[in-house]
């Protein structure tokens, strides 16, 4: 005999819709949200209630949106920041190869290996996020602002990437060596672009995770 599902479905699509993260992790974590409420209704099916009452019942055991979203966003907000954080590290190559490439004597030039230099920086502090989170936080809590200091790392390394971009292609321009200017500009721009995007979601679940009560 199957369960309705209705109030479990309900509660579910709410904390979907409430929730903000990597598409993976939030995923996985409201299947397993579903996959507990559904545990949780079949008990109270076995212990002799009717399959509606045993649905109301396993939402009522499993709590509101609100005693779930704070938990289950900074368990978001943390994977947010490791996958923005890996992505912001696999640029590091092309920036030291855009760095390599932008050397010169003209003032843009001298300007793009400065904001490349400074991106390489910040994808090189990115780089210890996987590890706090990871083998040493089973040790030690997680820094409630880790996830708003990737996000900075991230906006810092994003936005030098594309003023890099613009200045290598005034550069290119004027140079007489345009070619490799052109293509360390190419490589600035396709950076950003890739750093960009997981940012902006880093942003965006920061701005969730602030705004709910410290979890423990």
């Amino acid at each position: 005999m199957s369960l309705i599902e209705s109030p479990i479905d309900d509660h579910v699509a709410a904390l979907t819709a409430a929730l903000r993260g990597p598409e993976r992790a939030k995923s996985r974590l409201i299947e397993e949200m579903h996959d507990g409420l559904m545990d949780t209704a079949a008990a109270y099916t076995d212990a002799g209630a009717d399959e509606e009452e045993a649905a109301r019942l396993a939402v009522r055991d499993f709590g509101t949106i609100q005693d779930l979203v704070p938990a289950c966003q900074h368990e978001l907000t943390i994977a947010q920041a490791r996958h923005t954080a890996r992505t912001i590290t696999l640029t590091a190559p092309f920036l030291l190869a855009c760095w390599y490439l932008a050397r010169g004597d003209l003032l843009w030039q001298q300007l793009a290996a400065h904001l490349t230099l400074i991106a390489t920086v910040a994808a090189l502090l990115a780089a210890a996020t996987p590890a706090v989170t990871g083998t040493l936080a089973r040790r030690l809590p997680t820094p409630r602002r880790l996830p708003q200091a990737v996000a900075w790392v991230g906006t810092t390394a994003s936005a030098a990437m594309a003023v890099a971009a613009l200045s290598l292609a005034v550069a290119a321009a004027l140079a007489t060596n345009w070619p490799l200017l052109a293509a360390a500009g190419a490589l600035a721009a396709a950076s950003h672009a890739v750093v960009a995007t997981s940012v902006r979601a880093c942003r965006r679940c920061v701005g969730l995770h602030r705004a709910q009560p410290a979890t423990g």
